[in-house]
């Protein structure tokens, strides 16, 4: 029986990553996949300091026209309106997925001290509040400790890919001295896990595209 995946984006960039790891755990099944983009979300976030209301009903919106267009399930592939996405969640009638909670199971189950690393603000605050909730449901006590890349969100938007790499691999580094496990509070980071050598990697940095299309697969 055909099933139909609706991916909610705020960056067409992450359309390829995403139609890639569908196809990958979802090998010769009949899947449908559709898209809706808004990367004027984010821009928002990142100009008013925080997930309005109004940003916040814009999502209740997208998940409610995917919801239209016959979704099974829903994937929202931002961390940044995680929030809004869990709120969006209680009254959509197909399971919705905010896509760094897969990932943060994962890691609770991995470690008691735990990192968080992130290039923008926007995201980090929301990743770590969720790994705190989290671990609360899962009746865990963890030690969490959140970066902020500085300048390295900048370095991408301008077009320096080099530098925003440089910037976030030092961070993991040092980081991965001090905790169990890492989480890439965005999917952009995770081409920087490649670059490391095998000695800088000294615990699991966790990105949530793959983990979250991996639970996806399981819940259809």
């Amino acid at each position: 029986m055909s099933k139909k995946i609706g991916l909610i984006h705020t960056s067409a960039t992450l359309i390829p990553v995403f139609q890639e790891l569908i196809n990958k755990h979802f090998e010769g099944q009949d899947i449908k996949v559709f898209n809706i983009v808004d990367d004027s979300l984010v821009k928002n976030i990142i100009e008013r300091g925080l997930l309005t209301t109004e940003i916040s009903k814009r999502v209740l919106d997208y998940v409610s026209s995917a919801n239209d267009s016959g979704a099974d399930f829903i994937l929202v592939t931002c961390s940044s309106i995680g929030r809004a996405v869990e709120m969006a969640a209680s009254y959509s009638k197909v399971p919705v997925l905010r896509v760094d909670q897969p990932m943060t199971d994962v890691a609770i189950q991995m470690g008691t001290k735990i990192g968080v690393v992130a290039t923008l603000a926007s995201t980090l605050e929301p990743t770590s509040d969720l790994v705190s909730r989290r671990a609360a449901i899962a009746g865990k006590e963890i030690e969490l400790t959140s970066r902020l890349c500085e300048g390295a969100f900048d370095a991408l938007m301008s077009g320096n890919p080099e530098l925003h790499d440089k910037l976030v691999a030092t961070v993991l580094k040092e980081l991965s001295k001090e905790v169990d496990v890492i989480l890439l509070a965005q999917a952009s980071m995770a081409r920087v896990v490649g670059q490391l050598s095998e000695e800088d990697k000294k615990v699991p940095i966790l990105a949530s595209p793959e983990i979250a299309v991996q639970y996806m697969a399981n819940s259809i």
